[in-house]
């Protein structure tokens, strides 16, 4: 993108909406991976307009479109193409509107999830999708990558509660899919081709959620165990038994011993692993419940259970989940994470197969995660080297490898971005993936929107 082009564009957009700044692009350059992209110029929309005006003039003079959020993902998604345009929600983050008698809430990508969700709590309304990232992620980018979080087992994905979207195609057409209807059967389901299409086929500009009445109790149970395997069986067995919480979230060994020699975090002695089930309901249901699975989980092999109904209570349990990432930083240089998702009956062989491929090429891996609907998210854990992408190539492979062997999938949650395109073809056949091509030409003919994403070179 030379100069000429940017002055035009600052010209068409205002100078206020277009920074050049050193600064300004450094920080547009890269995402929760350890790759990065130094665009031309960074755009600051505040309308609709203004995303169409800028798609319009990049599909013109043929300059590639990164859409960013909060740039919290973590397969290079919203990495810009070096050159392009960064195209920043920052600004568009309002609650457009929030209707009780729909059970609808309409806002802009850049709005964080977390705020959504406290706004909507404060009117007796639920906004499910519950993604770890909640306090820093926005709505946008959890759209565009599908994201799943700590609720899916219950309640499912992003996808499930997307309604409509308002977009603006590569050309800078404005389109609407869906409607505020719970229900719509009215040609294509254009609305849930756009969820999960990590910006490649269209930019969001709005978008329309479903809405549930917030639950009245939430209690959380917290198990301890002495082996990853005793924790992992534990939690298959008791969605076996017919329980249905609506969070069964799952630490091994080692993420367990990095979270305890790290923090302040206390389990029983001899602790290997642990698993956190939380159930939500009606008043006095959902206690009930809890005490029910607590007892289950005691039967079984569980060092020690404890209950938390208080949502002080409740937080201070579920810090054990939010240190598990600064934790493992903290013992490894190094930290490749996927997040692979099997069926949740292949739970306890996947780590098994993770723990002779780590012992195979000599790392460590610390898996924890979404345990209830077989999501993990695996770490794999080296000495620090100049491009750990390439050394640890092979352990990846591997693990897709196990993971596509028992049935699972490459990316459970993440979306495939960069880091993940090369393996596409491993999961998607020819056939399949030339459909995903063709797709993308129809949206996207000029190919600017976020080039390079999803699909091979």
């Amino acid at each position: 993108m030379n100069r000429e082009a940017i002055r035009k564009l600052r010209k068409l957009l205002g100078p206020d909406s277009v920074r050049e700044a050193p600064e300004d692009l450094v920080l547009a350059s890269y995402d929760g991976t350890d790759l990065s992209g130094v665009p031309a110029v960074v755009v600051r929309p505040e309308t609709t307009e203004e995303v169409s005006r800028t798609l319009k003039f990049a599909c013109e003079h043929a300059i590639p479109v990164t859409p960013r959020g909060a740039a919290s993902g973590l397969t290079g998604g919203s990495v810009p193409s070096p050159g392009g345009i960064s195209l920043d929600f920052e600004r568009m983050n309002r609650i457009i509107s929030i209707s009780r008698e729909d059970a609808v809430a309409v806002a802009q990508p850049g709005i964080l999830v977390g705020d959504l969700q406290r706004e909507l709590a404060g009117r007796g309304l639920f906004y499910p999708p519950d993604p770890s990232s909640a306090s820093f992620s926005t709505l946008g980018g959890n759209v565009a990558e599908c994201a799943g979080g700590l609720r899916a087992l219950k309640y499912g994905v992003t996808r499930d509660y997307v309604l409509a979207i308002e977009a603006v195609l590569a050309d800078g057409t404005v389109i609407h899919t869906g409607s505020a209807a719970h229900k719509s059967v009215a040609g294509y389901d254009l609305t849930r081709l756009l969820v999960g299409s990590e910006g490649t086929l269209a930019v969001f500009t709005e978008i329309t959620v479903r809405l549930l009445p917030l639950p009245q109790e939430v209690v959380l149970v917290v198990a301890y165990f002495d082996s990853t395997e005793a924790g992992a069986g534990a939690a298959v067995a008791l969605l076996r038994e017919g329980f249905f919480p609506r969070a069964v979230e799952f630490m091994d060994e080692l993420t367990m011993s990095s979270v305890l020699s790290s923090s302040d975090a206390q389990a029983p002695r001899g602790t290997r692993s642990c698993v956190l089930v939380e159930t939500d309901g009606p008043e006095g249901c959902a206690v009930r419940e809890a005490r029910e699975m607590a007892a289950f989980l005691e039967r079984g092999s569980a060092l020690e259970t404890r209950l938390a109904s208080d949502p002080r209570e409740r937080e201070v349990l579920w810090d054990i989940r939010r240190q598990i990432s600064p934790a493992i930083h903290n013992i490894s240089e190094v930290k490749l994470s996927e997040d692979v998702c099997v069926p949740r009956s292949k739970i306890v062989e996947l780590l098994r197969r993770l723990r002779e491929i780590a012992q195979r090429h000599g790392v460590r891996i610390a898996s924890y995660g979404h345990i209830g609907d077989g999501n993990l998210h695996v770490n794999i854990l080296d000495e620090k080297s100049p491009d750990p992408r390439e050394k640890l190539a092979g352990v990846v492979s591997d693990i897709f490898g196990a993971t596509l062997e028992l049935g699972g999938t490459i990316s459970g949650e993440h979306g495939i971005g960069l880091t993940k395109r090369d393996y596409l073809d491993r999961e998607a056949g020819p056939a399949e993936l030339a459909l995903m091509k063709k797709i993308k030409g129809v949206f996207d003919p000029t190919g600017i929107l976020n080039p390079g994403k999803i699909f091979k070179k």
